[in-house]
């Protein structure tokens, strides 16, 4: 439990309203509950959710201190009533999600926390695989990330040595990552590969597309196949050779091809019936070339979701 004395600047706030500030972390479906449940009083009495407090009033919240903490990435999960994963494949070492369009990977610059990383912590402790009590450093970690408004698959990891193994594969380019991607015109040729250095700028958060060599700039390789062209639209199949920052999204603008819905790289803006930018992650394959410990077995498997949104609404009948 715990106890605030209500000051001046705190006079005529409604009491659901302080005890939210109070306990940053503490679900707001859990918060109400909490109220309905006396577990918040005011002056020693049970309050209601709407009073207004009074100057000088002492108001007592019987719940876990961990509410109470400052709200950080490691534990915004804390924050989370009902986890949203899309889970598309599960084991005891990694999970496959299916991120949606506008949701984050991992927190940005301020405090952030509905992400994914966030959201599968809070999931795989209300399934009782993940104690962090029980961990003196361990939590469940993204072994890959996409951007914000691209859907897709994301690996987690649920345990250390699968992390280690998951971040070697991935350095030595040992998982094969498919994405579906809308562009506008069609490319020449149908198939190829698009390759070049890119140099990011961290401040702008935006890569630059060069032919050649400079220092700070990397190889960047993206492999692509058409699918489909409709009303001087194309969709793409497109095979990261390299992961790079913003690579597909850069790489295609460069070559005169932006995505559709990409108002950082092309001249789009997205709309209501396109969240973000017309790309998705779709399709992993695991292509162990060495050993892999613990998750030996996914070697040669596939794992895709069904083509997103945005393929039915830009190239549908």
């Amino acid at each position: 439990m715990k106890e605030f004395r209500v000051n001046q600047n705190d006079a005529g706030q409604r009491v659901d309203r302080f005890v939210g500030k109070a306990a940053p972390l503490l679900p707001e479906a859990l918060l109400q509950k909490y109220i309905r449940l006396k577990r918040v009083k005011v002056n020693g009495k049970a309050a209601k959710r709407d009073a207004r407090l009074a100057f000088g009033d002492t108001v007592q919240i019987y719940i876990n201190d961990e509410f109470f903490d400052r709200p950080t990435e490691e534990n915004s999960w804390l924050k989370i009533n009902v986890p949203r994963v899309r889970v598309v494949y599960e084991d005891e070492n990694i999970l496959l999600a299916n991120k949606l369009a506008g949701v984050l990977c991992h927190a940005g610059d301020g405090w952030e926390f509905n992400t994914l990383i966030a959201n599968i912590k809070a999931y795989l402790y209300k399934k009782g695989e993940w104690d962090p009590k029980a961990e003196n450093s361990f939590s469940p970690a993204l072994a890959n990330r996409i951007d914000r408004n691209t859907q897709g698959l994301v690996i987690a990891a649920k345990n250390a040595p699968a992390l280690r193994v998951l971040d070697e594969k991935i350095k030595n380019r040992e998982i094969d990552k498919f994405y579906l991607a809308a562009v506008h015109g069609a490319l020449e040729p149908p198939e190829g590969e698009l390759s070049g250095y890119l140099f990011k700028d961290a401040v702008k958060n935006r890569v630059y597309v060069r032919e050649k060599p400079e220092p700070g700039a990397l190889t960047a390789r993206t492999r692509y196949r058409t699918l489909r062209v409709k009303n001087g639209l194309a969709l793409l199949e497109c095979e990261l050779l390299t992961g790079r920052t913003h690579q597909i999204r850069a790489q295609l603008a460069a070559a005169g091809h932006p995505l559709v819905g990409d108002g950082k790289y092309g001249t789009d803006k997205a709309t209501a019936a396109l969240p973000g930018q017309a790309l998705c992650s779709y399709k992993l394959r695991f292509s162990f070339k060495t050993g892999a410990g613990v998750l030996d077995y996914l070697n040669k498997r596939e794992f895709q979701i069904p083509e997103p949104d945005f393929v039915e609404f830009l190239f549908g009948e």
